[in-house]
Parts: structure tokens; C-alpha cells; sequence
């Protein structure tokens, strides 16, 4: 069984996997639109996290882990638990395409999607609303900030020929406002 991660998963599955390979699915585009009250926020601050949007012409690039044996009970039960009843997301079976030069054919994984059906999916807002708001969010699972800034560096080194628009536009804004709310010891001391 092959599970694509294109969220936290691409950097920690969480799980045992026999192998992993850096890809893309077709026909989605990754957005920042689902709450999450667990790991990267809390019911009064939700965090933001990513889910999936149909989108015919875009591409979403993560990371697809091989799960073998044994592993497979334990990888979907573990996964069950942590994307569908903490966090809202629904399974699909899609396309993956390794990013391997002679990779053979693009390959079935299965995919975690939070639909907007779900009562933590918190839809469409700005690029400068959506970084205000994970500035402001954690979780058990640590801080918003660590989540958007572990998948931009992801897709910085692993995928630096993939566009994410949407995800480098929420780094971009996070760090024009983190300045403004940077409080120095000399200012402190003016006060």
C-alpha cells in the first residue's frame, strides 16, 4: 500500500514504511483551508493546515510511503486516528508520480482530503489572514508557525522546480508580520 502525504505527512509520517518517494498527484492544488483543534491549534484558535482542492490543471507535490506486511495495519490505523478523527479528512485513492527520472508508472496511493462537509474546514481567506491567524495557533503537535515553515522548506529542497503559489505567499506574508509583533529589549526598555 503506497500513502501520500502532502502536509505534515512529508515530514513526519508517524508511521513504519519500507520506503518513500518524492512526487506529485495530478489534479489537485494544496490550500490552507482546514482548522485544526488538536495538533497545530486549539478549539478557542484554530490552527491552519492543508487539505486538497480539485483543481484540473494543478499538481500538488509530498511524499508517497510504501507500507509493507505488518506495517500496513498499524500505518492505516495510526493514520485513521490522527487525519480522520482528530482531523477531519476523508480517504481517496489517486495517481502518484515519482519524481525519479525512470520512474515506471505513475503509481495508486492513498490520500487523506478534508472536504469542506467537515465541521473544522475553514474554506478560502487571505494570504495575510491565513498567515495572522497561524501565527496565533498551536497545538499539541507544536506550533502553526513549524507547520508552514517545514512544508516551505520541504517543497524549497525537495520539489525547488514546483510552484505553490499559495503556500509561498502565506511564508512570505507570516514573515512580514512577525516583525510588527517582534518586541526588542531596547524597546522595552523605552517603555
Amino acid at each position: 500500500v503506497w500513502i501520500f502525504g502532502y502536509g505534515s505527512l512529508v515530514w513526519r509520517p508517524g508511521f513504519e514504511f519500507t520506503s518513500r518517494k518524492v512526487g506529485f498527484i495530478r489534479g489537485y492544488s494544496r490550500r490552507f483551508w482546514q482548522g485544526d483543534t488538536f495538533h497545530r491549534g486549539s478549539e478557542r484558535m484554530p490552527g491552519r493546515v492543508v487539505t486538497l482542492l480539485e483543481d484540473c490543471g494543478a499538481c500538488t507535490w509530498g511524499v508517497a510511503y510504501e507500507v509493507r506486511g505488518e506495517q500496513i495495519a498499524a500505518s492505516l490505523q495510526y493514520l485513521n486516528m490522527r487525519e480522520a478523527v482528530l482531523g477531519g479528512y476523508d480517504t481517496k485513492l489517486v495517481k502518484f508520480h515519482p519524481q525519479e527520472k525512470d520512474a515506471e508508472e505513475p503509481i495508486l496511493a492513498l490520500v487523506y482530503i478534508a472536504t469542506p462537509q467537515n465541521p473544522s474546514y475553514l474554506g478560502p481567506a487571505s494570504e495575510e489572514d491565513i498567515a495572522a491567524q497561524i501565527i496565533v495557533s498551536s497545538g499539541c503537535a507544536g506550533h502553526n508557525i513549524e507547520y508552514l515553515l517545514r512544508l516551505a522548506d520541504f517543497m524549497r529542497y525537495f520539489c525547488p522546480q514546483a510552484e505553490d503559489k499559495h503556500l509561498f505567499s502565506i511564508e512570505e506574508a507570516l514573515v512580514s508580520i512577525l516583525p510588527c509583533l517582534y518586541c526588542t529589549e531596547e524597546s522595552l526598555e523605552e517603555t
